[in-house]
């Protein structure tokens, strides 16, 4: 009987183990999004042997993540150089007027551009601008919808005319710098609720720019509206107090 050759065999198949790379953008993700949703909370201790157990990875991709963050503005170090240790970005009012400017920065120029775009074009983002705006002067007149969904609601509607006119390195720096900002709207949320309705006017002044085709007119409608939104959150966080701050 011939013995079984090493290409008779069934080949064991290993089992992969996740890339690097993989490892460390899944910790990334993971760890920006508990911190962007609260859920670990400003001014709260990094620790690596935590995020190893919980996420079931080594060190490696776990410290390539805390790069990144910490590169982003989620997460910054304490303590003398040497023994500094990383905790969770506080929110305070100073660092919310500079994330709220710079995004308003941002999608200021994606306005800008999305407002040079055929009339055709304009004309379709303004009936979707449109509807979604209506959306929140519907919440603000009846308050019927809860806090999620206005978040969810107000981000679409930034988000489609920065899509509309942004290129991918404009759309590189919202994906990195809004929801940094957004960390500040999700614990304020309940707060900024009363606010709905100065939105809704700042919105329909940026629709009404994009539409009749006015560059410098959706620019300057879009920061106004990150400006007041600054200015809003500043009085709230007056009252309620900063998070995380030492």
């Amino acid at each position: 009987m011939r013995q079984q050759s090493s290409a008779d065999r069934e080949p064991q198949k290993k089992k992969k183990r996740p890339t690097r790379g993989g490892s460390s953008d899944r910790v990334y993700n993971h760890l920006r999004d508990l911190i962007v949703w609260g859920r670990l909370a400003p001014g709260s201790r990094i620790v690596e042997n935590d995020i190893a157990l919980h996420l079931d990875v080594s060190r490696t991709p776990i410290r390539s993540a805390l790069h990144r963050l910490r590169q982003e503005g989620y997460i910054v170090p304490i303590g003398r150089r040497k023994e500094h240790r990383l905790v969770i970005a506080p929110l305070t009012q100073s660092d919310a007027r500079e994330l709220f400017d710079i995004v308003g920065v941002v999608e200021g120029l994606a306005a800008a551009a999305a407002a040079r775009r055929a009339p055709e074009e304009r004309q379709a983002l303004g009936i979707d601008l449109t509807a979604l705006n209506g959306e929140l002067a519907e919440a603000a007149r009846t308050g019927a919808h809860d806090s999620r969904h206005i978040f969810d609601t107000d981000m679409k509607f930034h988000r489609r005319y920065v899509e509309a006119g942004a290129g991918p390195r404009l759309i590189a720096l919202h994906d990195a710098t809004k929801p940094q900002a957004e960390r500040y709207i999700h614990l304020y949320t309940k707060a900024l609720e009363g606010e709905i309705g100065r939105s809704v006017e700042e919105h329909e002044a940026i629709i009404e720019r994009i539409v009749s085709g006015s560059a410098d007119g959706a620019r300057r409608a879009v920061q106004r509206n990150w400006r007041n939104a600054a200015a809003r959150l500043e009085r709230v966080i007056s009252v309620m107090g900063e998070h995380g701050s030492w």
